[in-house]
């Protein structure tokens, strides 16, 4: 039995118990912090926060607009037609 037939039998250990369990605890983590988050849909928290987050600064970034349109409105009513 030569190196590569000694290779086999950890290569064989590894594939039948080391792997499964590897991806059952991978998933297990995941399951978890799917449930801690409140996310049945595949979101975590950082996910959540980071969309708040966003969707505070669309919210900001409209009223900025809107009221740079109302200043074009006072200053040249004509500004849309340009």
């Amino acid at each position: 039995m030569g190196f590569l037939g000694l290779l086999n039998i950890p290569l064989i250990i590894f594939l039948s118990v080391g792997l499964p369990l590897w991806l059952i605890f991978h998933y297990v983590t995941k399951w978890k912090q799917m449930s801690l988050a409140g996310a049945g849909d595949g979101q975590t928290v950082v996910d959540r926060k980071e969309l708040l987050r966003l969707r505070e600064i669309a919210v900001s970034l409209e009223e900025r607009i809107e009221s740079l349109e109302t200043i074009l409105e006072a200053q040249a009513p004509q500004w849309r037609e340009k």
